[in-house]
């Protein structure tokens, strides 16, 4: 476990690509490039910690935190997401991941945590199950909203929820 560097950005953006070509557990389109990706890295480290899990030099998954909104009686409140490479799930990396943010947001002051997830609208479908969505309940995280049918991805309608986990005294 340790703190992302801008020079990460190559790797972690191969981590990244599969999830938008291939699911829509993130509502981007396209690919990214390793210009833009780089500059993302950038500003969320300015404010909001960005870590990786890495064995053998091999950055196996990544979590931040970033603005939850911009307006200055939000900065107590972060946004954080999380990808891990496929063949990596299940180890037990997000859980790590996240604790590890936890801990340095709660140093930050931060009292709460958001996680913005993209659901199926129906059922489960080769793109999106609810695994996200159980993987943060694991966590501790409450569902607080969702939004119906807001995404359309790989010509087909998605939702989105909201879930919140309290780490702060307000």
């Amino acid at each position: 476990m340790r703190n992302v560097v801008a020079d990460d950005a190559k790797k972690l953006l191969e981590l990244y690509a599969p999830y938008v070509r291939d699911t829509a557990i993130t509502f981007e389109y396209d690919i990214p490039s390793e210009n833009e990706f780089r500059k993302r890295i950038e500003n969320i480290m300015k404010d909001y910690p960005y870590l990786c899990a890495e064995k053998d030099g091999e950055i196996l998954g990544y979590a931040y935190a970033s603005s939850f909104k911009e307006r200055a009686a939000y900065k107590w409140s972060v946004e954080i997401s999380i990808y891990v490479k496929k063949a990596s799930q299940g180890l037990g990396l997000g859980r790590l991941l996240y604790a590890a943010l936890e801990e340095e947001l709660k140093k930050r002051g931060i009292v709460n945590m958001y996680a913005c997830i993209a659901v199926p609208t129906e059922c489960d479908d080769e793109y999106l199950t609810h695994n996200s969505e159980n993987f943060h309940e694991h966590l501790g995280f409450k569902k607080v909203g969702t939004f119906k049918n807001c995404a359309k991805k790989f010509n087909r309608w998605y939702s989105m929820i909201w879930m919140e986990k309290i780490i702060g005294i307000a």
